[in-house]
């Protein structure tokens, strides 16, 4: 199976619960997990449904997680968080609405799951839940919401540095702040999970926090909007930097670099980085610690930081 799956998009119809049933059966055989097929059918059923039922197209499908743990996603367009319904009292099937038989299946979703729980994004939500091959007595039936609307920019000390990007490269940045923003959301989902299986993934997930409160990426995602709407390739960007951001870089560095790694050992199903990719953020971040030194903003020139620049992040 690919490292990354390609997401599965529906529209709204009498067809797209039995499409994202076949999608999950197809996703565990890939994987190998026929065991968990019972279950996912059941978990992708219920969430499109829902999805159906409460929001707007387009409805995703998308595999993430590890090849041990895979992660099953269902995301929309409704930031409202799913509701477990209480339990329905009488034997009359036909009085009992459709939306309290799609709240019940949500219990179902949670004992068929390691674990599940809903991220709410700009754009609406995105539900998720790991298959498990036998039902759970034990489920965590509230599962586990997380708001993911506020987690850029914020107020920065009075201290802050105010780096300079010079010639900064548009879609190198917006996808540098994507992928930076998935394997933040991974390591942090893993933590939740299992943290017992991958030990690192707490203290990861801590510091990619720490490290995202220290750069306040809102004004320079402004700035990087408007030229992308003028047509721009490039522009000039500050973005401003929180003191102890220069400190973090050897981290970060290394962080990404072993994020790879993982990646490409077919354990985290979501991408390695490109040659590009990793070129690109060994600038962003080298220029944060060079700036930090005194250093005059070097422009990018599309090709790799040299060893000079590992220096300045160390």
């Amino acid at each position: 199976m690919p490292q990354s799956r390609d997401a599965l998009r529906l529209e709204p119809g009498p067809t797209c619960v039995q499409q994202a049933r076949r999608w999950a059966v197809a996703v565990c055989r890939e994987l190998g997990r026929d065991d968990l097929v019972e279950s996912a059918e059941l978990g992708v059923s219920e969430l499109v449904t829902n999805a159906v039922l409460h929001a707007t197209a387009p409805i995703g499908l998308r595999v993430r997680g590890t090849r041990t743990h895979p992660r099953l996603e269902v995301s929309d367009s409704s930031p409202q968080p799913p509701v477990l319904n209480p339990p329905v009292i009488g034997d009359d099937l036909d009085e009992i609405d459709l939306l309290m038989t799609v709240g019940r299946g949500l219990s179902m979703v949670a004992m068929n799951s390691a674990a599940w729980g809903a991220e709410i994004t700009r754009e609406g939500k995105v539900v998720w839940f790991e298959p498990t091959a036998e039902p759970r007595d034990d489920a965590d039936l509230a599962g586990e919401v997380y708001d993911a609307t506020g987690v850029e920019g914020g107020l920065l000390a009075p201290d802050a540095l105010l780096v300079h990007l010079r010639n900064l490269p548009l879609r190198p940045y917006r996808e540098f702040r994507r992928h930076y923003s998935e394997l933040r959301r991974e390591v942090r989902l893993l933590a939740l999970a299992h943290e017992n299986d991958y030990p690192l993934a707490k203290e990861l997930s801590q510091l990619f926090d720490t490290f995202e409160h220290h750069i306040d990426h809102a004004s320079a995602t402004e700035r990087v909007d408007e030229a992308v709407a003028a047509g721009a390739d490039h522009a000039d960007v500050d973005i401003a930097v929180g003191p102890d951001a220069p400190k973090l870089i050897g981290q970060m560095l290394e962080l990404l670099d072993l994020a790879d790694a993982f990646c490409r050992a077919q354990r985290l199903l979501s991408l390695a980085r490109t040659n590009e990719q990793r070129a690109f953020q060994r600038w962003f971040l080298t220029e944060i610690g060079a700036q930090a030194q005194g250093e005059s903003p070097r422009a990018w020139s599309g090709t790799p930081a040299s060893s000079s620049d590992d220096a300045h992040a160390s």
